[in-house]
């Protein structure tokens, strides 16, 4: 019996959600003179600067193990390429499909998958199918997803920026959507996850690198509330809470899903959260999946109850 047929008796599972985020697939096409004007000048030679960082083949055991577990549903948190090359988003859209079904996969952009202003078209077109709403919508952003009890809803903090700069920025319009999101989806009972690439409170990141409305982000969730906030671009598990409604809402930020050196935090690695509901509540159990020290498997490094 299927995990979502069993969700459908009287003791249903648990819903099983994976978080992955910052893959940076390479390795990265040759950019022509043309495309290296600009920010992406400084990029590619960040770019090789830290080429050994990101590794294709940990990306790939990860993808394979997360698989395996068998979620009900994947988020990825953006930054699936470099310079936002014209033909990184091929590349981009191949990997996206090797996660599960268009349906099964919510995607929200990255800075790097936004690097330059030409890049913001092609990622509507693009990754519409993973990141398209139950119902229609005037905007690719926010989205809402609905699967069982659990509300997904995907936010785009991806804007084009000035060299040397890796910042976000909701705006007005869309910040406005999200809260009446979070609204509605509250009053039908449900677990609003939300979905963002940058880390969404005020001094989540370096200068020049956090979210830009990340107070008008904070004083949405105190009036409307959230049960669950995921986010990448740090490139390591984060822990953090922001006021909410009616309680605190958990904010966790997953490590590179390719990156292979540094502290055991910046290792790849990708969350499995398991979801149900406890009393008026929900029971949120995280598992941290990484490399392991001991076999070079993929293992339970980190357990955590939100």
């Amino acid at each position: 019996m299927t995990r979502a047929a069993l969700r459908a008796t009287p003791a249903a599972v648990p819903f099983r959600l994976a978080h992955l985020s910052d893959p940076h697939i390479g390795p990265l096409p040759k950019p022509s003179l043309r495309e290296l004007a600009g920010k992406r000048l400084t990029g590619y030679v960040n770019w090789i600067r830290r080429s050994g960082i990101h590794d294709m083949d940990v990306l790939a055991r990860l993808t394979a193990d997360m698989r395996a577990q068998n979620p009900d549903h994947a988020a990825m948190t953006g930054d699936i390429m470099n310079l936002g090359l014209a033909a990184e988003f091929p590349l981009a859209e191949a990997w996206l499909r090797t996660l599960g079904k268009p349906e099964d996969v919510s995607f929200v952009p990255g800075n790097h998958d936004a690097y330059v202003p030409s890049a913001l078209p092609r990622i509507a077109d693009t990754f519409a199918p993973w990141c398209r709403g139950d119902e229609p919508q005037s905007a690719a952003f926010p989205f809402l997803r609905v699967r069982g009890d659990i509300a997904l809803i995907g936010l785009s903090s991806a804007i084009a920026t000035a060299p040397f700069l890796a910042s976000g920025r909701l705006g007005a319009p869309q910040r406005e959507a999200f809260e009446a999101m979070l609204r509605g989806t509250g009053a039908r009972g449900l677990m609003r996850v939300v979905m963002i690439h940058h880390p969404p409170w005020r001094g989540g990141a370096a200068p020049g690198r956090g979210l830009r409305d990340a107070r008008a982000f904070e004083d949405i969730i105190e009036r409307a509330g959230a049960e669950l906030i995921l986010h990448g671009h740090n490139h390591r598990l984060l822990r953090r809470a922001i006021k909410g409604a009616e309680r605190d809402t958990p904010v966790i930020g997953v490590a590179s899903a390719s990156a292979v050196p540094g502290t055991p935090r910046h290792r790849a690695a990708y969350h499995l959260y398991e979801i149900e509901r406890a009393g008026n509540g929900w029971r949120i159990e995280a598992r941290v999946r990484g490399i392991s020290a001991g076999t070079g498997e993929f293992a339970d490094i980190e357990t955590f109850i939100l």
